[in-house]
């Protein structure tokens, strides 16, 4: 499988529907900040409750995304050494922009994944966010979310970062359905639309976040 291009791309759609799964679950994890600060503590405070389920499903999560970008960039450089001398004219007929910036797009968003975790979950960033604790002397994650989007800068990179997210999956989600072989000449168009429609939800509802934020509905 990992010296074909189907077997690439079947390598890749399967990691891809691990990392989507995750990405709506933390977006409704996330989402839980609009309950105040108790709710979402809460939250974070379940999370580590069964400490080995927890490092089992980070341990997937992290080995779907290796596996996915090394996957693509690997796929990418066999379709290019296939034809090793360009178009003299290249015409995309049905190639979105999404579809022709997945390699750049999903680096950009890895990027931003790490220092995501760098501020909020190793506290490389924001050292001071370790002081911060609740009343029961757990992780104050509400206010630390509050700190962190108070920041205009950080803000708008976690916008940026949504949008480009969104660009990767609006195109990823449809291409699961072709390499599973479900997508068809009519059924395709209902897929991209289905991709669309589950891009613009998950990206709105991240986005929802820092903005809130920065204009105190969330305080």
């Amino acid at each position: 499988m990992w010296n074909s291009t189907i077997g690439l791309k079947l390598v890749v759609a399967a990691s891809g529907v691990v990392l989507l799964l995750f990405v709506i679950g933390h977006m409704a994890g996330n989402l839980q900040v609009f309950l105040g600060r108790e709710a979402f503590n809460a939250y974070g405070e379940n999370l580590r409750v069964f400490p080995a389920l927890l490092w089992s499903a980070r341990a997937i999560i992290a080995l779907s995304a290796i596996v996915h970008v090394v996957a693509t960039i690997r796929l990418t450089l066999l379709n290019n050494a296939a034809r090793p001398i360009a178009y003299a004219k290249k015409q995309s007929v049905r190639a979105s922009l999404s579809s022709r910036t997945m390699v750049l797009s999903g680096l950009m968003v890895l990027a931003f994944v790490v220092y995501h975790l760098a501020h909020f979950t190793w506290k490389i960033t924001n050292p001071e966010y370790q002081a911060m604790l609740d009343a029961h002397m757990n992780p104050d994650i509400y206010s630390m979310v509050i700190a962190g989007f108070g920041s205009p800068l950080i803000s708008v990179s976690y916008v940026i970062a949504m949008v480009l997210l969104g660009f990767h999956l609006s195109h990823g989600i449809a291409s699961i359905f072709q390499t599973a072989g479900l997508a068809t000449t009519h059924t395709l168009p209902r897929y991209e639309r289905a991709a669309l429609i589950i891009t613009v939800v998950l990206v709105a509802g991240y986005v929802s976040i820092p903005v809130s934020i920065l204009l105190g509905v969330v305080r």
